[in-house]
């Protein structure tokens, strides 16, 4: 019996996954999804072509990978028919678990409708209802991927839920469904990906049990987890290792090496606390160089120093066997590049996460930086700087850091054994 491999995030979302994810997914025979929805944006560079995927696992670009949409994620039909079409030949490449719940238009009109109505205390969501989606799982009321499967059935279910929540879809101003149209709708999601809907569960059990490589997915990063994120500025799924267990049916001890992504730096989309973030030139040009703009949203990110406190924290929380330190490029040309040690509150020096954030004041340490690491795929040709960096950075995170991303471009990236 084989072990499934997990790629997690540990900041706060985008950090790179795609890139060590598509580049470690040509040695494996599987990549599953486990949480979130078309909320995630991964970028992937190949050959200079770029691929931005949302709910489709990183592995496509493996054609002979089987991606798996684990029961965890929430599906939105048509914006992963949206994605399915830019590739070909699919038919037994993917699959999607018939106990994932379905996104459909009217939870993303609830979330933005929501947004509205919290004013100035919005929270920064993409507005793509994945908080509505999930809130009907949790509440029993949702509906199901295998549901397509029956559109008639599918469309009463969902106009009943209309019926018995009219009074407030009339005060968020969210239309009834026509129903002749949902049929329709929903008839189309059922031709399209009915045949890739199925009982992943076992599916992945059976590559488990043929030993098979299997690799696990994650979406956002640790930041933004439900329960051990920046409270209430998080997503509506559990980001941690732990999640992929039950976003996909699988036992702990199914659980294999625990890689964690970040950023040379830290990047944050939306609202919420970020102690690193930095207001001056260094923080623009991170974001000049960095291309920082979300995937998904088309947001800039907001940009800041490498937080090793909050990286410590998270790769407690994952089990990180090791770090994947991705655009080490973007600190180029730098003088002195700063790195976060130890936070301040209320005059008191702490190296831990409180589960209140705001009001941190970072304590930070200057490193000498260093001309350029773009496109080094040797640890030992890195400029001294940048190893002592990288080094410092598994001091104070106590984690190794096994890959090193020095272009966006899949070959440049640096394996340490």
């Amino acid at each position: 019996m084989s072990k499934a491999d997990v790629i997690v995030g540990i900041q706060w979302g985008d950090e790179g996954k795609g890139k060590i994810v598509d580049k470690l997914a040509q040695e494996y025979d599987m990549v599953c999804r486990s949480q979130g929805g078309h909320n995630a944006g991964h970028t992937i560079w190949v050959d200079g072509v770029r691929y931005a995927l949302h709910l489709v696992p990183s592995g496509i670009l493996n054609p002979k990978a089987v991606n798996v949409i684990g029961n965890g994620v929430v599906v939105n039909p048509q914006s992963i028919i949206t994605e399915m079409e830019q590739f070909d030949n699919l038919e037994g490449r993917i699959f999607i678990s018939d106990k994932a719940h379905l996104n459909l238009p009217y939870h993303s009109l609830i979330d933005q409708a929501k947004e509205k109505l919290k004013g100035d205390n919005a929270i920064g969501t993409t507005g793509k209802g994945i908080g509505p989606a999930y809130a009907d799982k949790i509440n029993r009321i949702g509906q199901r991927a295998g549901e397509l499967l029956n559109p008639e059935q599918l469309c009463k279910n969902i106009m009943s839920y209309f019926k018995e929540n009219k009074v407030i879809f009339d005060a968020m101003d969210v239309a009834v469904p026509n129903e002749k149209e949902l049929l329709a709708e929903l008839t189309i999601y059922n031709e399209k990906l009915g045949k890739f809907i199925t009982n992943t569960t076992n599916l992945v059990w059976d590559a488990i049990d043929a030993d098979k490589k299997i690799l696990l997915e994650g979406a956002q990063g640790t930041l933004l987890d439900i329960d051990h994120g920046t409270y209430p500025y998080v997503t509506s799924s559990a980001t941690v290792s732990a999640g992929a267990c039950t976003g996909l049916g699988i036992a702990p001890s199914d659980i294999g090496v625990v890689t964690g992504i970040v950023k040379a730096y830290t990047t944050r989309v939306g609202n919420g606390p970020f102690p690193t973030e930095d207001f001056t030139d260094a923080g623009e040009t991170m974001a000049d160089v960095g291309k920082e703009v979300g995937t998904t949203t088309g947001r800039g990110r907001r940009c800041g120093w490498f937080d090793a406190v909050g990286v410590k924290h998270a790769s407690r929380l994952n089990g990180c066997d090791q770090l994947s330190l991705m655009k080490l490029d973007v600190l180029d040309g730098f003088e002195t590049i700063k790195i976060c040690v130890a936070y301040e509150v209320n005059g008191e020096r702490i190296n831990y996460v409180p589960s209140n954030m705001d009001n941190i004041i970072p304590i930070y340490e200057d490193i000498a930086g260093w001309d350029s690491v773009v496109g080094c795929r040797d640890y030992d040709k890195l400029p001294k700087t940048a190893k002592q960096y990288i080094e410092r950075i598994e001091e104070l995170t106590k984690t190794k850091v096994g890959i090193i991303s020095t272009s966006p471009e899949r070959e440049d990236t640096i394996i340490r054994k």
